[in-house]
Formats: structure tokens, C-alpha cells, sequence
């Protein structure tokens, strides 16, 4: 059991990014935006702050995007379980597709990263059915995860996101989900990527190049994701991620005739009203007691800057936090993990990194 402690270099820190209130939320006015999309948000994605919204909790169709819940339910899944699905005949789907053929067999997590590059029905198909059985119980897994991470305008049908009256969500929920799946490293990897190399169980040796649909991986700095989709139905859908100088920003868009320059125009904002501030530098270094080393104390060093995305002209106050024993036993070795450091930004979580230590401790023998 973690308690909280702090040093002296930790508190210091904390008190010199302290200011005093909280005040208003600083938003984007939509005039200086003119967004075609019918609904829309911008967030920060440490902390969940919202910089712009248009009509965000409009419950509406989202196309493609939906895919994004089925790949954190099948990178989550493969985590314990990279289990081997083979194609079958009542996989296949319309529309966009990884045109996967009867018989094939891929992984999990090569079938998921093949769905999200190139939208494939097929394959976010094969992820359901492989998974859960059947679509509709893969859909009942949609709709719980959903449910766990407050998406309460949101419901599931399909796990391609084709066009049904009972499956739609809303641009904040939508907001919410990248944020959740963007904090995957094995999500963030396979949505940051402009190729994916797919390779496959059977046929054996089989492999598949795949370009991402995302154009804004190549037309934005700093883009890092995620999706993109389309149907008649719900028109262009458009969520994105981008990180500029420690600062990330997700942009959701529903309905937008021109969505890529509605997320250079939100991307472009949202960078221009933040800025990253480096609560904790990885280069700091305090001390821990040690019981029974030949050393009193150990040295312990964060494992990564922890950078903070602020708002411009709003009130802020950023506190760190160190979680970590009042003591430790000898021996430790260096890099072990000693405890964590989260920073706040008003009082919401918006930075977090391991702490290891710095050095190896030996028995006093």
C-alpha cells in the first residue's frame, strides 16, 4: 500500500505552478471556427478539459468511428488472449473492406490493426464473432464498456458502426472513448502508423500492405491519430489526435462535409490557447529511507518529464502528488519500480509517470 509523501523538490514545484482560482471555462467561440460539421468538440486529452464544443451531446450516427470501440475491446481482449480467428462466410460485410477470404486465419491483434488502418467491415466482423460469438453479444460488450466509461448518450448495434437506427453516440462520448483508447500504447501504435504490414497465420507467409485512410497523419504536425468514417446515413465522421510541445488535443466531428479543414481549424486553436508546463522533470532526483542497506537512503527519480497541459487566461492550479513508501528494505536495484507521481490541473488528474530508482542498494552485511 502506496502512501503520499512529499519532497521538498516535489512541493517546491508544486507551489511555484500554483495559482489561486479556478475561474470560468475558456472555450472557443464558434464564430472564430465557422465548422461545417453539425456537431463537434475539441478536449484536452490529459485532462479531459473541454476548449470547444457545438452541439456535442446531439445523439447522431457515427459511422467508422465506432471501430474505435471495437479495437479497445480487441487489444484488451488480446492482451491476455492474441487468439487465432479464421474467416468464415457469415463475416463478410459491406462496404469498406480488408477483403479477408474464406478460410484465412489471422491474430487478433493483426486483424485489428488491419480493421482500423483500412476500415474494414470484414474484419471488425471477424473481431466480433471471433471474440464474443456472435454480433450481437460482441455489441453487449460494446454497450458495458460504454456504460464504464460514462458514454451515457452512446448505443451500440454494429461493431463496423453500418448505419442502424438503434446505434449512434454523441461527440462528447466519442471524445471521451479516443481519450480512453489513445492511453493504449498498443492502440496509439497501430492509429499513429500511415502503413501497416498485415501478416497472417494462414496462408502462411501471407501479408498485407495497408494504407491508413487518416490523411491528416500526413497533413497535420503533430497528427498521432486515430479514425476516420463515412455512410450515407451519418456523412463524413472525423476523430482525430495531435501533440505539439507535451500538449495532446482530441478534435471529434459528426456530419462534416469538410472535415479535414475543420480539424486543422480546431487543432490549430486548441494549440494556440495551451502550452505545456513541466510539472516534474525526469532529471529531479530525491531520497527515500532504506532499512538494512548500507546506504541510509536511496535516490529516486521520475522515469519521464511530466508536462501539463495549461489553458491560456484561465486561473489554474497544478498540484503534484508523490505516491510511494515511507521506507524501503534493502536490497533495490536500479530501475525498479519505487512509485508514481500524478500532477492535477484543478484538481483533475492530467499527467502521471512511474518512479524508479537511481541507483542499487546492497545489504549492510
Amino acid at each position: 500500500m502506496f502512501i503520499r509523501k512529499f519532497t521538498a523538490a516535489v512541493l517546491a514545484a508544486a507551489l511555484l505552478l500554483w495559482t489561486s482560482g479556478f475561474g470560468g471555462a475558456v472555450k472557443i467561440p464558434d464564430n472564430e471556427l465557422s465548422l461545417s460539421a453539425e456537431s463537434a468538440i475539441l478536449i484536452c486529452a490529459d485532462s479531459g478539459q473541454v476548449l470547444y464544443e457545438k452541439d456535442p451531446d446531439r445523439k447522431m450516427a457515427i459511422a467508422s468511428i465506432t471501430k474505435i470501440m471495437t479495437a479497445v475491446i480487441a487489444l484488451e481482449y488480446a492482451e491476455n488472449d492474441d487468439k487465432e480467428i479464421r474467416f468464415t462466410k457469415d463475416m463478410c460485410a459491406e462496404g469498406s473492406s480488408l477483403y479477408l477470404k474464406e478460410g484465412e486465419v489471422l491474430t487478433l491483434s493483426q486483424l485489428t490493426a488491419g480493421m482500423m488502418c483500412v476500415s474494414g467491415n470484414d474484419a471488425a466482423n471477424a473481431v466480433a464473432v471471433g471474440i464474443a460469438g456472435s454480433l450481437d453479444k460482441f455489441a453487449a460488450l460494446m454497450n458495458e464498456k460504454a456504460a464504464l466509461l460514462g458514454m451515457g448518450g452512446t448505443h451500440f448495434v454494429t461493431p463496423s458502426g453500418l448505419d442502424d437506427e438503434e446505434h449512434y453516440s454523441t461527440a462528447r462520448d466519442m471524445a471521451l472513448l479516443c481519450r480512453y483508447a489513445m492511453s493504449m500504447e498498443s492502440f496509439r501504435r497501430i492509429v499513429s502508423q500511415k502503413n501497416i504490414t498485415v501478416s497472417y497465420v494462414s496462408p502462411e507467409g501471407k501479408t498485407q500492405s495497408c494504407t491508413n485512410h487518416n490523411k491528416l497523419l500526413s497533413a497535420y504536425e503533430g497528427c498521432i491519430g486515430i479514425k476516420t468514417g463515412f455512410t450515407k446515413k451519418a456523412g463524413r465522421t472525423l476523430t482525430s489526435c495531435a501533440e505539439r510541445d507535451g500538449v495532446r488535443l482530441i478534435a471529434v466531428t459528426l456530419k462534416a462535409p469538410d472535415d479535414w479543414n475543420d480539424h486543422r481549424k480546431l487543432l490549430d486553436c486548441g494549440f494556440s490557447m495551451t502550452e505545456g508546463i513541466k510539472a516534474v522533470s525526469a532529471e529531479q532526483c530525491f531520497e527515500l529511507p532504506v532499512v538494512g542497506g548500507k546506504s541510509d537512503v536511496i535516490a529516486v527519480k521520475p522515469e519521464n518529464d511530466c508536462i501539463c497541459a495549461v489553458v491560456n487566461g484561465r486561473p489554474q492550479e497544478i498540484r503534484v502528488r508523490v505516491f510511494m513508501p515511507h521506507f524501503v528494505y534493502a536490497p533495490q536495484k536500479k530501475g525498479r519500480f519505487a512509485g508514481k507521481i500524478c500532477c492535477y490541473i484543478n484538481g483533475i488528474k492530467a499527467a502521471d509517470t512511474g518512479l524508479v530508482y537511481a541507483e542499487d542498494i546492497e545489504f549492510d552485511t
